[in-house]
């Protein structure tokens, strides 16, 4: 199916703060079924690549212990597949997808190089439904297209992006992708445009017209029109990285089996020299042939503690109901994540989050009524504000 894949596990951790940091963002907690969103990431990356395919983790420098941690649990082959680049500095997704892309490049024995670019803080399934559209998604990418996943809206959500879809297209073949036998059925549509976080009534409107999605933030392409994209879209984003040298044994160092590209010379003075911004504006809006799948697997981004709490109260996972005690008396509907013992009297509708401080952290406690976790982004930028970011 893909070549390689990508996998961005960078990002801030602040929609699901205090559990969530910049030292152990989103991607790194619990999922039900057990696991981790980045060990399912894992999982989705190895279904969908060939058997000697790369598995490249763009990744924080900060977060590269919850990487490897995560990727010494792996098979030694799925291991041996697996390159960490950990970015000096994060700058958005645009220069996270050109250093791999580029990397991908320089390694390449072929030309035919295609990569699926996932993210990692999602939760996605089944398994089986996400390759059989990923299968789809490789067949278009090898036409010269950017592919994206639409997800079929289940509301007006005024808080993700939109795709909207124009004729229908179909992939290079029917049947069955070759090596895989996984069936070539997901729909497949021209992108006419990208539509930025509408508000309620547009939202809306999306909806009743029947040809938006939701976009997924997933990408597949030819690693060759990638790079072409870079450099006639945004050639002061792909410059730095195609100017870095061919990747050498020596630039690697090896943790539990996992090479980590920490010595590769330029790399720093790359991300300093290139200013943040997203794939969807540097590329993707730009690009004159993008195609979308729409997915038949379902997709949930979880971006507040609402959705987190139903999530984790549905799984009856451990960091919900086993991990510390909670004590009620008059209370009802609260939700608790705490990693210790924790009292409620007299309250209703409340999410608790509490984080004591025992791993040598700052301690921190969120509280706040359901349907209002959203302005825990207001509390993150008063934060900072305060200049308090040993809280994040």
């Amino acid at each position: 199916m893909f070549t390689d894949c990508i996998i961005m596990a960078g990002g801030s951790g602040t929609r699901l703060w205090p559990a969530s940091n910049s030292r152990c963002p989103k991607q790194f907690l619990e999922i039900p079924g057990g696991g981790t969103f980045f060990k399912s990431a894992l999982e989705r990356a190895f279904a969908v690549t060939e058997s000697d395919g790369l598995v490249i983790i763009v990744t924080g420098m900060g977060h590269v212990p919850h990487v490897i941690k995560a990727c010494g649990d792996l098979p030694e082959p799925q291991r041996k597949r697996i390159v960490v680049i950990p970015e000096p500095v994060g700058k958005n997704t645009a220069p996270a997808i050109a250093c791999a892309a580029t990397f991908i490049k320089k390694q390449a024995t072929h030309n035919k190089r295609n990569a699926l670019v996932l993210t990692s803080d999602h939760i996605i399934g089944p398994l089986q439904d996400f390759a059989a559209d990923a299968a789809t998604a490789a067949q278009l990418a090898a036409s010269d297209a950017l592919v994206v996943f639409g997800i079929p809206p289940q509301r007006p959500e005024t808080g993700f992006g939109y795709i909207e879809a124009g004729s229908q297209v179909s992939p290079l073949g029917t049947g069955e992708a070759p090596e895989t036998g996984v069936a070539l059925e997901a729909r497949a549509y021209k992108v006419t445009r990208f539509r930025e976080k509408p508000d309620l009534a547009t939202a809306q409107s999306f909806i009743a017209k029947g040809n938006f999605f939701w976009n997924s933030g997933m990408f597949a392409f030819s690693v060759d029109f990638m790079l072409s994209q870079f450099r006639e879209h945004a050639p002061e984003t792909i410059a730095p990285f195609e100017a870095l040298p061919q990747p050498l044994p020596e630039h690697k160092e090896t943790q539990q089996g996992v090479a980590l590209l920490s010595r590769w010379p330029g790399l720093k003075e790359a991300y300093t020299a290139v200013a943040p911004i997203s794939i969807d504006y540097a590329i993707a809006e730009k690009c004159p042939s993008v195609a979308m799948v729409a997915s038949r697997f379902y997709w949930i981004d979880v971006g507040s503690w609402d959705e987190y709490a139903k999530i984790l109260e549905q799984g009856k996972t451990e960091a919900n109901s086993a991990s510390q005690s909670v004590f009620t008396a008059g209370s009802s509907n609260c939700f608790v994540d705490s990693d210790i013992p924790v009292a409620l009297c007299g309250v209703e509708d409340l999410i608790v989050v509490v984080r004591s401080g025992a791993d040598g952290k700052t301690p921190s406690v969120l509280i706040c009524k359901k349907g209002e976790s959203q302005q825990v982004k207001t509390i993150v930028e008063q934060i900072k504000n305060a200049d308090r970011g040993d809280l994040l």
